[in-house]
């Protein structure tokens, strides 16, 4: 029997879309995952107007999708898109603006999103950054299903 090939899948969304309760459930299946959002595989920089940017590292991200074996990677980064060639699936995860905002709200694990100006940013992303995401994606799946049905979805990538 001829092994399948191994399978490469980022998943991207705005905050609370739920990519790293996604990542956690995948990791509890087996599987090798990521979280970017990590000093390891994210840094920031200043952007030429002097606003800050949370990018991935190059040289890091490389050398991680450049590694044999399947991998779930999950992030929402400026610069991912220079990466997209090295991705098999770009997987956004889509949700409504109410539902971002309460797991948001509800979240213990992350603080992002807690104020007033971040709540306005993840609103603002939502209308200006999700709509780019979803036109260089792969899939789509809708983040309000239960995790184990989105986790199926994901899975079910790896054999796409």
């Amino acid at each position: 029997m001829t092994p399948r090939p191994t399978a490469k899948i980022l998943i991207t969304g705005m905050s609370g879309t739920g990519k790293s309760t996604a990542l956690r459930a995948l990791g509890a299946h087996g599987h090798r995952t990521v979280d970017t959002d990590t000093d390891r595989w994210s840094r920031w920089v200043t952007l030429p107007d002097g606003s800050a940017d949370w990018i991935w590292r190059e040289p890091e991200m490389t050398e991680l999708l450049s590694g044999p074996g399947d991998l779930f990677v999950a992030g929402c980064k400026s610069n991912q898109g220079e990466f997209y060639p090295r991705f098999d699936h770009v997987v956004l995860l889509s949700a409504p603006a109410e539902v971002l905002l309460a797991r948001i709200a509800a979240r213990t694990d992350n603080p992002y999103g807690k104020s007033p100006a971040e709540r306005a940013a993840v609103l603002d992303h939502l209308a200006h950054v999700e709509p780019l995401l979803r036109a260089t994606a792969t899939a789509e799946i809708d983040a309000t299903a239960p995790v184990d049905e989105v986790v199926r979805q994901l899975e079910a990538l790896l054999r796409a």
